[in-house]
């Protein structure tokens, strides 16, 4: 294309013009909102997570030349340009989801109280990390090392992304634990939503295809396969048809429970501790604690209520 008429009476001009007719009414929601500040940038959310993973477990990534003598001026300096970078793009997501018509007064120092109150939390992050790695480990007879894991595993990659968009979404940070928690989905296929509940010792083996809805709590030591959905059975509707926001409509998944691979469990239901649920089970309903249930199981029960017994 060498300039905006060629000769087949192709004009790039008249493009140009219905794009930015078709814009316009976004760019002024977003003067409205955004307090003449830019948009969050999804680059640089996902440079601050490959910095933390480098806090998280130092030595594995980027930086592997770190000693026990020069760890804490890593992670010091590490946090220190974290902070600020974090800080800004949080001021950012603030200003996104701002409902002030003109300046704010209130986003800048949100973002600071909100990025200090959230490296607060990286310690506790790491603790529950280090559980997931043990448990990738221990339930994973093909894992040679913990280290292997955290190297190598998708679910390890997603729950870290996870855990740490969680800290963020219960400070009620919009718009940046999604970003984190869609790169994650993007490169595993593993979508957590940054709104659900994981206690500590979590696998996901495998991992492709794994869905986990919002409102989802799932307990300790629990252990899932790829292609396994947390859901939800149905949307409420307002009085308009639109979905009520916020509602618990995800499963509760109690602690020791095995899930696996295909496995879809819809609604609000409660799978009780210890539980196991075979391979490409559909469930919609609760379970007891120590329940079994299996693909043919089900088929039967379907069978028998479709037969009235």
């Amino acid at each position: 294309m060498s300039t905006p008429h060629d000769d087949d009476g192709y004009q790039l001009g008249r493009v140009v013009r219905e794009l930015c007719a078709s814009h316009r009414p976004l760019l002024q929601r977003m003067r409205r909102t955004m307090h003449g500040r830019p948009l969050p940038s999804r680059q640089a959310v996902i440079g601050i997570v490959e910095e933390l993973r480098t806090v998280l477990f130092p030595g594995y990534f980027n930086h592997s030349e770190i000693t026990l003598e020069s760890m804490a001026f890593h992670v010091g300096a590490t946090l220190d340009r974290i902070g600020r970078q974090l800080q800004e793009q949080l001021r950012r997501g603030l200003c996104f989801a701002c409902t002030v018509d003109g300046p704010c007064l209130d986003c800048e120092p949100r973002a600071e109280s909100l990025t200090r109150q959230f490296l607060d939390r990286l310690p506790e992050v790491r603790r529950l990390l280090g559980s997931d790695i043990k448990a990738a480990y221990e339930g994973d007879p093909a894992a040679i090392s913990q280290d292997e894991t955290i190297f190598c595993y998708p679910g390890v990659l997603a729950i870290t992304n996870h855990r740490l968009a969680h800290e963020l979404y219960q400070l009620d940070v919009p718009l940046i634990p999604r970003i984190v928690n869609e790169h994650a989905h993007s490169i595993t296929g593993i979508d957590i939503h940054p709104g659900a509940e994981i206690g500590e010792s979590f696998f996901i083996d495998h991992g492709t295809g794994v869905v986990i809805g919002e409102t989802s709590i799932i307990g300790r030591n629990v252990r899932i396969y790829q292609g396994v959905t947390l859901g939800a059975r149905s949307f409420p509707l307002d009085e308009q048809g639109r979905p009520i926001k916020g509602i618990p409509r995800h499963p509760i998944v109690e602690d020791e429970v095995v899930i696996y691979s295909g496995a879809t469990i819809l609604g609000r239901v409660v799978i009780g501790q210890g539980s196991v649920i075979g391979g490409n089970v559909w469930l919609t309903r609760s379970l007891p604690p120590g329940s079994r249930i299996s693909q043919a199981a089900t088929r039967e029960e379907v069978f028998l209520e479709g037969a009235g017994i």
